[in-house]
């Protein structure tokens, strides 16, 4: 199985950046080209990629009916291990006790994590999970398990340090690029930062009206965060539910790119990582280190400190009263007995 990223299709499609519920990925042909498809609500998909024999293309050519002589087999060469197709259904019969045993090999799994990111092909993957399987089903003692680690150990170390910093860069370069590609659409805006900043939706008093937030406000807003990936690591739209939060508690790129909107505005946010999480990431490694961000962000309502737009009434408890809801009968205006006409 192989990981089909993003990052060549969120290049094309420079209208939507991957900030939708569905996922580009660029999936090669067999001649190198690449074919671009989405996938509802699959934030990371790994797919498999079956090599077409290229004799089938071709009409099988006659040969003469020529008696020969049985010519020799050569000697069968040893290829590599055809990769399997990924599991779409689980292979044990629901609620059997096979079902149980095969449900906690997926825990032990998930709780390694991808491995993939560390192998650079598939006969190396077929290494690493035979030591993991040889291990588990205990055909290597403890001792030779040991003794393996003791004299490989240092040079396993320098090993995962070296890949890990390569994906690192290749995380880095990919979400530079894409940044640099949104930075170079129509009506962006770049900020000294690096922060780029894509008005999408206007507000109800237009672009670039209303109220905005300031440093000490405090918002509410709907967000769908990607890396360049197309991976979601976070999203309330997802969720169902808008988040609330204060300006003063979050990245710094995310806060600058906020404050340049009005609220029921939506615009699409591009962070470097010097502006978000930097070359450390998470400690949770959910946002890996060198990540740009990538956020599609609804500024629903300014709750606290928000500057410009029309006057608003207050009410008793100091909150602004709301719009009366449309659906609602009645003017509005009182008769002589104190009901709504």
């Amino acid at each position: 199985m192989f990981r089909i990223t993003a990052a060549f299709a969120t290049l094309l499609l420079s209208s939507g950046y991957l900030f939708e519920s569905s996922t580009a990925f660029a999936v090669f042909t067999p001649n190198g080209t690449p074919s671009i498809q989405k996938l509802s609500r699959t934030p990371t998909t790994f797919l498999h990629l079956a090599k077409k024999d290229s004799k089938a293309e071709e009409a099988p050519a006659e040969k003469a009916p020529v008696a020969e002589a049985p010519a020799e087999e050569a000697p069968a060469e040893e290829e590599a291990p055809a990769e399997e197709a990924p599991v779409s259904v689980i292979p044990f019969a629901e609620d059997s006790h096979e079902e149980l045993m095969y449900a906690l090999g997926v825990n032990l799994a998930r709780q390694l994590g991808d491995i993939r990111p560390l192998v650079e092909d598939g006969m190396e993957l077929a290494n690493v999970a035979k030591g993991i399987l040889d291990c588990v089903v205990g055909r290597v003692e403890d001792e030779q398990q040991r003794i393996l680690l003791a004299r490989r150990g240092a040079e396993l170390n320098d090993l995962i340090v070296s890949r890990a910093d390569n994906l690192r860069k290749k995380v880095e370069e990919m979400g530079r690029s894409m940044l640099q590609q949104m930075s170079d659409t129509e009506e962006t805006i770049t900020m000294e930062s690096g922060v780029v900043i894509h008005p999408l939706e206007p507000g109800p008093d237009g672009f670039g009206a209303g109220t905005r937030p300031t440093a000490a406000s405090s918002v509410k807003v709907h967000y769908h965060g990607t890396l360049p990936d197309g991976t979601v690591f976070d999203s309330s739209l997802l969720r169902g539910e808008p988040t609330t939060f204060a300006l003063g508690q979050v990245i710094p790129g995310w806060k600058e790119g906020i404050l340049k909107m009005h609220e029921g505005e939506t615009a699409m946010l591009g962070i470097p990582p010097e502006m978000a999480y930097g070359q450390e990431g998470t400690p949770d490694g959910t946002i890996p280190g060198g990540a740009t961000l990538f956020f599609k962000v609804q500024l629903l309502e300014v709750l606290s400190a928000g500057i410009g737009g029309s006057p608003s009434l207050l009410g008793a408890d100091g909150k602004k009263l709301k719009k009366p809801d449309v659906k609602e009968k009645g003017s509005g205006l009182l008769g002589v007995d104190g009901k709504p006409l």
